[in-house]
């Protein structure tokens, strides 16, 4: 029996793999295709993400493949501000990087921690008790483990074996995007570009690298789902329709489909199987939130899961999963549905895109569409005394939010000691301790000058969920978050729980 199976092994199950294996969990990803895709459905990793990749020290392997552009404010609806608003984070850019990249860093990054990666096995069908779950496979295995993860897309099969209702929007609109060569002089097809963005902000094209070209271009209405990959034929036409030409392409690399249905899944959980990323949440790809999201929820859900596992988390841990990442979603499908507005040619929303334009001159507004996008902003209620504070200078303010990367007065930095993925107790006045919970929890006695709280608590998601203000002493923080203490050199756990 597994700890884990994970189905799909896209950036959502290979970030929560990397992150259980962290923890000595064993685990096993299912990937459906046989090879990696080279599709470039996302480009870049944006600010939250960044820093989910510094604090556990692999931030390095990303930026050397990837371009930084400055200024993450620049990403709603296309509009970029006069004057970006400096976010709150020592990451306030863009990390540019093409999917396929991403997806094998974070797939060397789970492998080498000692996850197994099974391609060409898709999962079919699922049966939980009380002990674990079943897994059959599409060629007849069946497998067995204690814990599910379906992270298998916005079909995914674990999802709807589940019964999990996905109300939203259906598709509207279909892209195709893809990869390909022209004939047409690259002078010529910029200014046609330029011409047609006048009137049409969902197509784009331009070059790449090797030659190539990428390009995208909307569809009358959605094709039906189980249209296969799109041809270079139909994507000559869509060009055509839009640009009075399709610029000679030929070639391609890769083409794929998307659309701007807009769904989010009513539970996360049935029993011993949870879900995340795409098959939680679609959405279209506006602001290009989709692949961070998934990132983001494999971080939340890693440590806890982990915790079930090893039999120390609270009771409801692992259900704070659901209750702090869906309402994250919910948010961000409230974004890309805005924005989608933002850029139709139609008067009305063209309107509306005129006076956000203007708005966005404001460095307050600027900041606040900067950190929904940057994901910068995002703050959990984790209860507690002063939990509902919402003020920006009061110290209250902090709970629940993750703290950015702080420089330590030793010389490190507040990242460095968030690399194991354990929970942090970071001490200014070297009066706390952490006894009894060492084994889950690291204490450091230190100052930094950006930092006004005299001591903070972080999980291992780098979240705080306790401050040194009077109002509530340490120890009940600890138990809500990491536990029963340790006694007499052991620790206390419990059977884990379906």
């Amino acid at each position: 029996m597994h700890d884990v199976i994970i189905s799909g092994g896209g950036p959502t199950g290979m970030m929560l793999a990397a992150e259980l294996r962290l923890h000595g969990v064993d685990v096993l990803v299912l990937e459906r295709d046989a090879e990696p895709s080279p599709a470039v459905r996302s480009l870049g990793l944006h600010p939250r993400s960044i820093e989910i990749l510094d604090q556990r020290g692999i931030l390095d392997r990303f930026s050397a493949e990837g371009t930084q552009y400055p200024g993450a404010t620049g990403h709603f609806a296309g509009i970029v501000p006069q004057r970006p608003a400096p976010l709150d984070t020592a990451h306030d850019y863009i990390l540019g990087l093409p999917q396929p990249v991403t997806d094998r860093l974070l797939t060397e990054r789970a492998v080498e921690l000692g996850a197994e990666l099974r391609r060409g096995s898709g999962l079919v069908g699922l049966e939980q008790d009380d002990d674990g779950v079943a897994v059959e496979l599409d060629d007849g295995e069946r497998l067995r483990a204690r814990w599910l993860i379906g992270c298998d897309g916005g079909r995914s099969t674990v999802r709807k074996i589940l019964g999990i209702g996905f109300p939203g929007e259906p598709a509207q609109t279909e892209w195709i995007l893809g990869e390909i060569k022209l004939t047409l002089p690259s002078d010529e097809v910029a200014a046609i570009a330029d011409e047609v963005r006048k009137t049409h902000r969902g197509f784009g094209i331009g070059p790449v690298s090797d030659g190539f070209f990428r390009a995208v271009a909307p569809a009358d209405a959605p094709a039906d789902e189980r249209l296969a990959t799109p041809t270079i034929e139909e994507f000559r036409v869509r060009l055509e329709r839009f640009a009075g030409t399709d610029f000679g392409a030929h070639s391609p690399r890769w083409l794929s489909r998307f659309t701007d249905a807009t769904r989010l899944a009513e539970r996360y959980r049935v029993g011993r199987v949870l879900i995340a990323g795409d098959a939680a949440h679609v959405h279209p790809p506006l602001g290009g939130q989709g692949l961070n999201l998934g990132i983001q929820d494999a971080f939340n859900l890693g440590w806890k899961l982990a915790a079930e596992l090893a039999g120390w988390a609270p009771a409801d841990l692992l259900d704070t999963y659901a209750t702090e990442r869906r309402p994250v979603a919910d948010d961000v499908l409230t974004l890309t549905r805005a924005q989608s507005v933002l850029l139709s040619p139609d008067p009305g929303p063209q309107a509306v895109r005129r006076l956000f334009s203007e708005l966005m001159r404001f460095d307050d507004v600027a900041r606040f569409l900067g950190e929904r996008i940057a994901s910068t902003g995002i703050r959990y209620d984790v209860g507690g005394p002063g939990a509902a504070v919402d003020s920006g200078s009061d110290e209250g303010s902090l709970l629940g939010r993750r703290l950015h990367d702080l420089p330590l007065a030793d010389g490190g930095r507040l990242f460095i000691l968030l690399h194991e993925g354990r929970g942090l107790l970071l001490d200014q006045t070297g009066t706390h301790n952490v006894t009894g919970w060492a084994d889950r929890v690291d204490r450091i006695a230190t100052t930094t000058p950006e930092l006004a709280a005299p001591a903070v608590l972080l999980r291992p998601d780098g979240h705080v969920v306790w401050l040194a203000d009077g109002r509530e002493p340490l120890e009940p923080a600890l138990q809500r978050w990491f536990g029963e203490p340790t006694r007499s050199g052991e620790a206390v756990r419990r059977p884990a729980r379906g």
